[in-house]
């Protein structure tokens, strides 16, 4: 399995580095900052700007499992950080490198763990909302892939954390009952929710 990874890492960072502007294009999507930007905006329109109230709950039931699913996909990662450590690619093939060389674990991807994790929170609550971050969410990590700092299975790894991790939470939220709404009630008290 090892061996077809880095297969299919080498083909696709190959095709780094032949076309200038298809290289800025995947260095600006691979950026750290890309897709939570882009994610952040897309939920503070669905905490605020849903005018039915029954959507707007779910759309912030959404963004609430969203954060904690990035919580919880950050401690999966660093619990499996403790335990396993993978060198970056750019550390063991011949990369065509065209981004930073980031020093943490390789496996599993941190930034597409907390990205899977956000986009299928809200996926759950809000399909066309979700549909556009799942596929930012495949977007940002085939392109860590293609600038040269994560191999196949570390961003499929950290996707499978990040949706155990958002599963989890929406689990977490139905066995905690009437007690999101009550919380989100008392917030639209103060307009925030």
């Amino acid at each position: 399995m090892i061996a077809f990874d880095e297969t299919l890492f080498l083909w696709i960072n190959g095709l780094a580095g032949n076309v200038a502007f298809v290289d800025e294009f995947f260095k600006g999507i691979a950026n750290d900052y890309f897709f939570i930007v882009s994610a952040c905006l897309i939920m503070l329109t669905l905490w605020f700007g849903t005018r039915g109230a029954g959507q707007r709950e779910r759309n912030q039931l959404g963004v609430i499992g969203a954060l904690a699913g990035l919580g919880i996909a950050q401690g999966f990662v660093s619990l499996t950080n403790f335990f396993l450590t993978r060198p970056r690619p750019f550390t063991e093939l011949p990369t065509n490198l065209i981004f930073y060389q980031p020093t943490d674990p390789s496996f599993p991807a941190n930034s597409a763990a907390v990205i899977f994790a956000i986009a299928v929170a809200i996926f759950l609550v809000n399909r066309r909302a979700g549909a556009v971050l799942l596929g930012l969410a495949i977007l940002h990590s085939f392109s860590r892939i293609y600038v040269g700092i994560h191999y196949p299975l570390d961003v499929l790894g950290g996707a499978a954390m990040g949706t155990v991790a958002a599963l989890l939470i929406f689990e977490l939220i139905k066995l905690l009952g009437p007690w999101p709404g009550r919380l989100l009630k008392l917030l639209r008290i103060f307009y925030l929710a």
